[in-house]
């Protein structure tokens, strides 16, 4: 199917004025030797790591009310923390002919640009009460639309006597190790593709938890859209979540851990509707794969994911099919995938999170800005994304890319990489080059 060229309208002086004081406030916060950007060992039990600020937990709350970070303040009835992230991607492009005419059966076009990928604003705190709770609220500037919204809102309670937590608001599902992932710590550009078929966000109540000696960990969700009807990312009536797995090997002296896990979930779309499209990994770039609307009763989704990391090494792959009950599209099922490794070439370990299961960023054992030379990583990442099933022929494609990650310190991260794709689509094979790259900020 052809996708309708949409113009976005450029964004205005007022908006770019905007976005150019953000980004210097930020460079102030982030150069100013007066601030300190101390991490913390113990995270908010939140069950998406690194998505929100680093807030004490129940055993560390006293020392931390003597030791506040900059940018915490006790208020008595609940500490609260302030902090900003921004992400901003420059990407060039180079086709075959093949290529340039998939592009133009498109009626769309690769244009080099610089683009501000994501702006948030981050809110959190711990109230002041013997059974953990905290809260957490983020704010988010969506360059792809030119809008603000909320993120990850919500309430976090501590189930200590299940070794668990309860979480109420807006979330992620739950659904696949790296979506769960905060998206300011994941190894790429941009997830894989496959995964753009789950909804970044939604509202609803999870409960998850890990135990320690057994090693097994869990998440399971309920959630509907009557609160987030009408956003973007709203495209289920309602649906339920899970994911469970066990650590066989876990070994912090060493930093050496092997993890495998399964997720599942079931949904029923949006006014009985649904529309599958992801780009190539590269945000600037216009939709690759896309189904097109078809009519879908209900969907069912599984996943496996496993990750092995030893010292500065890790490797890692999540494989997922979403099948959806449809008449009309000869009930499709979809797939795609991710095979990964990283080696952080400074020796650093990219560190685990037993709260959300996943892994969180890495630490800079020498900054930059200190006289080191940071942390720097080396990425090689093979992902595909196969959207023809049933009567649906929204196109495959593959894309390998080697890159590197340069961490200056906690806050500050550039990434540069190479990307070589091929779509088959239109009865066409078109190769495309991506060169990107990108510079991050995190203050928590």
């Amino acid at each position: 199917m052809h996708i309708k060229n949409t113009k976005v309208k450029p964004k205005s002086y007022r908006t770019q004025h905007q976005v150019v004081y953000i980004l210097s406030l930020l460079a102030f916060l982030f150069f100013n030797p007066c601030l300190s950007f101390s991490q913390e060992e113990k995270t908010v039990p939140d069950g998406t790591e690194g998505e929100v600020l680093n807030i004490p937990s129940a055993d560390t709350a006293e020392v931390k009310k003597k030791n506040l970070a900059w940018n915490e303040f006790d208020l008595k009835f609940t500490t609260i923390k302030f902090g900003a992230a921004v992400l901003v991607d420059y990407a060039t492009f180079s086709q075959d002919e093949e290529g340039e005419a998939q592009m133009d059966s498109l009626n769309a076009s690769l244009v080099s640009k610089f683009k501000v990928r994501d702006f948030r604003v981050l809110v959190g705190g711990r109230f002041n009460t013997k059974r953990t709770i905290t809260w957490k609220a983020g704010i988010i500037y969506d360059g792809a639309t030119d809008t603000w919204r909320f993120r990850e809102t919500g309430f976090t309670i501590g189930v200590p006597e299940l070794s668990s937590h309860v979480f109420i608001g807006r979330t992620k599902e739950g659904f696949s190790f790296n979506k769960v992932m905060s998206g300011y710590a994941v190894w790429g550009f941009e997830r894989q593709m496959s995964l753009d078929v789950i909804p970044i966000l939604a509202d609803g109540i999870k409960w998850f938890g890990f135990l320690p000696k057994s090693r097994i960990f869990w998440n399971t969700g309920i959630y509907a859209d009557w609160l987030s009807e009408g956003q973007g990312f709203s495209k289920f009536n309602w649906q339920f979540a899970a994911r469970v797995g066990w650590m066989p090997v876990y070994n912090t002296s060493s930093n050496t851990l092997l993890h495998i896990g399964a997720s599942y979930r079931y949904g029923e779309p949006l006014n009985g509707t649904m529309r599958l499209r992801s780009k190539p990994e590269a945000d600037i770039a216009p939709y690759y794969v896309d189904t097109g609307n078809f009519d879908s009763e209900h969907s069912n989704h599984v996943g496996g994911e496993i990750y092995y990391s030893r010292g500065p090494l890790m490797l890692g792959s999540e494989v997922f099919l979403h099948s959806f009950q449809s008449i009309q599209a000869g009930d499709p099922t979809f797939s795609g995938g991710e095979i990964v490794a990283t080696y952080i070439l400074t020796g650093e370990s990219r560190p685990y999170s037993t709260v959300g299961s996943v892994y969180s960023f890495v630490p800079v054992d020498d900054p930059l800005f200190k006289g080191g030379a940071g942390a720097w990583e080396a990425v090689l990442r093979f992902t595909w994304f196969d959207l023809d099933g049933g009567t649906v022929s929204g196109g495959k494609f593959w894309r390998i890319t080697p890159m590197i990650n340069w961490y200056m310190n906690k806050a500050l991260r550039m990434e540069f990489g190479y990307g070589y794709g091929v779509l088959d689509r239109f009865n066409l094979n078109g190769a495309t080059h991506f060169f990107q790259s990108r510079i991050q900020i995190f203050i928590n």
